[in-house]
């Protein structure tokens, strides 16, 4: 499939680590121009080296801020004169039975996993409607498919982008712009470091001991912007092979 990959403009966000690096790694191999944003902007500029990217190709993005975001994709468009994927990856997992109430940790999830994804989808959305083509993929979970105890929050957030995305696909059908929901399961990413209530943790620990590399994510996110221009992935769920729920 990388002949629909290579050569395009593809903009990822939470870059620095985990799946947006690796992600970055494989399209980057497959022909991609990618652009890379998140908050640690030393790891960027590693990534940046590996891949031999100018530091133009680079941005420190928080996705809480919308300006921050704005500015990302835009960079992509002035560099590129497009944007043809947006990879809405950032996420946190800060899990919690609700009665530890920690609120702060709830506030935040909200606002990198929902807010965050909205913000790359109301900055991307104008190009893509000028050109008329593009592509944006929201980063879901098995959590926005089953809810479990102290995944209350982080689960609302993922359902959240399942329904935002839904919504998306049905509205931007008149500019030809495609887009795909990837709903991971235990994949080996710093997700689980995010987590401080120590019950949850020991729990997820167990559950993360069989997850599979961040290449299966790469290579899933690879299949959807791959496909000829008529075929939409709209969502790709999947797991371990061990992994029951």
């Amino acid at each position: 499939m990388s002949e629909n990959i290579n050569g395009k403009v593809v903009v990822i966000t939470g870059a620095s680590s985990g799946l947006g690096a690796e992600t970055a790694r494989h399209l980057a191999k497959e022909g991609a121009t990618v652009v890379l944003g998140a908050r640690r902007l030393d790891r960027l500029k590693g990534l940046a080296s590996e891949l031999g990217l100018d530091e133009k190709a680079i941005l420190q993005t928080d996705v809480t801020d919308r300006n921050q975001v704005k500015a990302l994709v835009d960079r992509a468009v002035e560099l590129h004169g497009r944007i043809d994927v947006l990879l809405n990856n950032a996420g946190l997992m800060p899990s919690s039975m609700l009665d530890k109430l920690k609120i702060d940790e709830w506030d935040r999830m909200i606002d990198v996993n929902i807010k965050g994804v909205l913000y790359g989808i109301g900055a991307a959305l104008p190009h893509m409607q000028a050109q008329k083509g593009g592509q944006i993929i929201n980063v879901s979970s098995v959590a926005g498919h089953k809810v479990g105890p102290g995944g209350a929050v982080y689960a609302g957030t993922k359902w959240a982008v399942r329904a935002i995305s839904e919504g998306l696909r049905q509205e931007v059908k008149p500019w030809n712009i495609r887009t795909t929901i990837v709903s991971p399961g235990a994949v080996a990413t710093e997700l689980i470091d995010t987590i401080t209530d120590q019950d949850i943790a020991a729990g997820m620990a167990k559950t993360y001991e069989k997850a599979i590399p961040a290449s299966s994510f790469a290579r899933v996110i690879a299949f959807a912007i791959g496909q000829p221009e008529d075929v939409d992935i709209n969502e790709v769920l999947f797991r371990p092979t061990s992994q029951a729920y």
